[in-house]
């Protein structure tokens, strides 16, 4: 279960692309879909808090643990969307979307040195590499050209490691919170620190566009689906697969953007897209084999231990 979860999370990750173009094409900047996709889901998650418990845990238990979530919020959120957005600016898409689905090397080899139960093995490795060939082949799909821009380049390997650096911390964060505290704290720190963008970039348009159908409508996905629920559920599933395999599952994120593009925009599909999704799922099978196995040990220690 917690690997259907993940690849419905990345999917529902890899569509946001469509939904936030069709938004930008409206009018709205990438830092205004942003904080409304995350105001939205901080409300929604406050009220469901405190539907839930009458003495909802507002602050961490140490002014350490509240950095951490602060580090959160900016890593997996504010920098990173910034980032990202702002490298489409200086350099192409496909070196955007090379640059950053290739986030799971960089996590894998971040969460290795600092946590020695979560370091890759052979087989591993080799399947990491392979589903990142993959998402090569799919980016490019067919033609090799890159059009090297170094300050594209650089806010694009900036949101790489920003996401890589939030597995991280999550890892450290998981083991003394909950996953709704967690989710809410990062949200909080995420709009927190986006405000001195608006401050040198102020505007926002008329409210009633955004109240038009399409423009309400993607922002409730984005809001609600891709962020309140998806950021929920995606702690959920760190703890149970590790962080290592979960970030794994980013590579399935440009597959998601390509069929989500083909049904509302009408963009092509081609061969290179499917050679791409079978190494990108071939990679992914191997880079879980590890835990599998200890799984399997782990059971057969505790059957043990139970007949023992």
């Amino acid at each position: 279960m917690p690997h259907v979860v993940a690849f419905v999370v990345v999917v529902i990750w890899g569509s946001t692309f469509v939904f936030t173009k069709l938004l930008l094409l409206d009018g709205l900047s990438a830092a205004q879909v942003f904080t409304l996709r995350f105001v939205i889901a901080y409300m929604l998650l406050t009220v469901f808090s405190l539907f839930k418990s009458r003495h909802m845990k507002w602050v961490a238990h140490s002014w350490k643990d509240e950095l951490l979530l602060a580090a959160m919020g900016v890593t997996g959120g504010s920098l990173y969307f910034l980032t990202e957005n702002e490298a489409l600016n200086y350099t192409t898409t496909t070196n955007v979307s090379l640059i950053v689905c290739c986030c799971p090397l960089v996590a894998a080899l971040l969460i290795g040195l600092f946590y020695k139960t979560q370091r890759m093995n052979a087989l591993q490795s080799l399947g990491t590499l392979l589903a990142a060939l993959g998402v090569a082949v799919v980016v490019l799909n067919g033609h090799f050209v890159l059009h090297l821009s170094p300050v594209g380049d650089l806010l694009a390997l900036t949101a790489n490691v920003c996401w890589a650096l939030y597995s991280l911390f999550m890892v450290g964060a998981m083991k003394r919170y909950d996953s709704l505290f967690i989710t809410r704290k990062v949200f909080f720190y995420g709009l927190l620190t986006i405000l001195p963008y608006f401050a040198v970039n102020p505007g926002w348009p008329p409210l009633q566009q955004l109240f038009q159908p399409r423009t309400l409508g993607c922002l409730l996905y984005l809001g609600v689906v891709a962020s309140m629920v998806c950021f929920l559920v995606w702690t959920w599933v760190m703890k149970q697969l590790g962080a290592v395999v979960a970030t794994n599952y980013v590579y399935v994120n440009p597959l998601a953007t390509i069929i989500f593009a083909r049904l509302v925009l009408g963009e092509q599909v081609t061969l290179f897209f499917a050679l791409g999704a079978l190494l990108i799922l071939g990679g992914m099978y191997l880079a879980d084999r590890k835990q599998g196995h200890e799984g399997a040990v782990t059971a057969s220690s505790n059957m043990d231990a139970t007949t023992s």
